[in-house]
């Protein structure tokens, strides 16, 4: 089944679908919209894998609290935004450096270390 996004005059107002489980075995980028949250994880730096564990584990108690899920989703759908940016640890080096100089207008010293840089610039 899809997520499916549309209205009929048979519910009397537009029906959306926020999420969708589709039977068939995953295949392709396993980062892709909908992605497994142990897949997130794995792509993840070292660093924020716990931090992603602490967010993950609070949205899921948000859940079962509220017993609505799109603070999980939401949750989700941040870090896998995460994941694919760093998923190239060389590239999403680059991608701090840049932003870190762009927002301070310093450069970025050869050999600073990643985690400085990304304090720099709010990542």
């Amino acid at each position: 089944m899809a997520a499916a996004a549309g209205g009929g005059s048979r519910y009397g107002e537009p029906v959306t679908a926020l999420w969708s489980f589709d039977e068939q075995p995953r295949t392709g980028d396993p980062l892709r919209s909908g992605a497994a949250p142990a897949a997130i994880r794995d792509a993840l730096l070292t660093e924020d894998r716990d931090v992603f564990d602490a967010a993950y584990q609070r949205a899921l108690a948000a859940a079962r609290d509220t017993l609505d899920l799109t603070e999980l989703f939401r949750c989700l759908e941040h870090w896998r935004r995460v994941a694919l940016l760093q998923r190239d640890p060389n590239r999403f080096a680059s991608i701090a450096r840049r932003a870190a100089e762009s927002l301070t207008g310093e450069p970025v010293l050869d050999g600073e270390p990643l985690a400085q840089i990304r304090r720099r610039a709010g990542l």
